[in-house]
């Protein structure tokens, strides 16, 4: 799957969209449920910041990117 999954919101700040990047990572952890293999913090057109993820189910190795 190689589709992007928006998180639901929009945030003011760029800070905030990161903490929700850590939050999103933080609670797969816990749950130990599929792991996004890619995080991106994303900037809508009317200014504000938001969280999407996909993930990738190829290979065993899973990472995680944040892109800014």
């Amino acid at each position: 799957m190689n589709d992007w999954v928006y998180f639901a919101g929009l945030y003011d700040s760029k800070f905030e969209a990161y903490c929700a990047v850590m939050w999103v990572e933080a609670d797969e952890r816990i749950r130990r449920t599929a792991q996004p293999t890619e995080v991106e913090v994303y900037r809508s057109r009317n200014g504000k910041y938001g969280v999407r993820f996909r993930s990738h189910t190829m290979g065993s190795e899973r990472r995680s990117l944040v892109r800014h």
